[in-house]
């Protein structure tokens, strides 16, 4: 096996019927654009009620139909902030967490290490997140908290820093496939290519997401020189 292969992004999902929440980070093939995307996906009633909300340049997460929520704790949280000339992108509240040590003068590390994965048993679903740094050009930092067993009796945390790639991106998500327990995202984060058609990407990753379990998907492409950028929302439930 080629570790430089790079694949599209539909072909990485595609007959996968649940890998839960993802994030892709990269650059496109241009070089021009720093580029995210952020999706969820839900099993449960629960799960299924949300929609994206953006604000600015954050986005939130809100349900759909507030009388139908049971447990908002880890459905209900803001997925992308911006700190200064950073973006931060996860998949729970310690978007919150990163932005306030970074706010601090602190790091992405920092904050992550005080931090483990989702009280969710058994699943254990993990925290992912990313950071987009335009301080000095343009880099950015993917990290992963996860279960250290199947008792989730300790945490497990794992950061990747990449140099940013013309055309090339990285995806994490929370879990491998579907299952029961679902079985947790393993390995390093898979390499895709970026394109510079920001609406050619947000259709291969939405429409190769399961129909049955996606829920929400969020892209940006920015101007890695002006800071400009573009953005498209997608809620299935509307």
């Amino acid at each position: 096996m080629n570790v430089y292969s790079v694949s599209e992004i539909g072909e990485l999902i595609r007959g996968n019927s649940y890998v839960g929440r993802g994030i892709v980070v990269g650059k496109s093939d241009d070089g021009k654009k720093a580029v995210f995307a952020y999706f969820i996906m839900g099993r449960s009633e629960n799960s299924r009620n949300r929609v994206f909300v953006e604000n600015g340049e954050e986005v939130t997460i809100y349900p759909f139909d507030a009388s139908k929520v049971k447990d908002p704790s880890l459905i209900i949280y803001s997925p992308v902030r911006r700190v200064g000339r950073r973006v931060v992108v996860t998949n729970g509240d310690q978007t919150d967490t990163v932005r306030d040590f970074l706010l601090q003068g602190k790091t992405f590390e920092e904050a992550l290490e005080t931090r483990c994965f989702e009280p969710d048993a058994p699943n254990f679903t993990p925290r992912i997140s990313a950071m987009l740094d335009f301080s000095d050009g343009f880099s950015y930092k993917m990290s992963i908290l996860k279960s250290a067993d199947a008792q989730g009796s300790a945490c497990n945390r794992y950061t990747f820093s990449y140099a940013a790639l013309n055309g090339l991106g990285h995806f994490i998500h929370t879990y491998n496939c579907d299952g029961d327990p679902i079985p947790t995202f393993t390995g390093e984060p898979e390499r895709v290519h970026i394109p510079n058609d920001m609406q050619a990407f947000v259709k291969d990753l939405w429409d190769n997401l399961d129909e049955a379990n996606k829920i929400s998907l969020y892209v940006r492409y920015t101007d890695a020189e002006t800071g400009k950028f573009e953005s498209v929302l997608i809620n299935k439930n509307k």
